[in-house]
């Protein structure tokens, strides 16, 4: 199976960025595609984005289209998240998941890593 763990999360002022990074472990050549959720307090769990692994397709969720880029390193089996210009409705705790056979169920999870952002 395919380990995930997130780092980079922190507590930013409204209108700032954070980078969040997702380094991959284990049965890396089965990853199909790498996303980025969010889940806040009292919220269902909403896919923010996602990226092919070959070829660096990309998918946004509508609301973070234009302030976040998701981007991979293949060599270095990591997955980035720049996030700029953050509002206070991105708080919430990011998890890294992989998809692994292009189903979009993600059957590898990291443990999340929680980004705040003050107004």
């Amino acid at each position: 199976q395919v380990q995930l763990v997130e780092s980079g999360g922190g507590l930013v002022q409204a209108g700032g960025s954070l980078r969040l990074s997702c380094a991959a472990s284990g049965r890396t050549f089965s990853i199909y595609a790498m996303g980025w959720f969010r889940q806040a307090a009292g919220k269902e769990r909403e896919r923010v984005a996602a990226i092919t692994w070959s070829g660096g397709s990309t998918y946004y969720r509508d609301s973070v289209k234009g302030r976040f880029t998701i981007s991979r390193d293949n060599a270095k089996n990591t997955v980035y998240l720049q996030m700029n210009s953050l509002k206070p409705e991105d708080t919430s705790i990011y998890y890294c998941a992989a998809d692994l056979d292009g189903s979009s169920r993600y059957g590898s999870w990291g443990q999340g890593t929680q980004v705040s952002v003050s107004s």
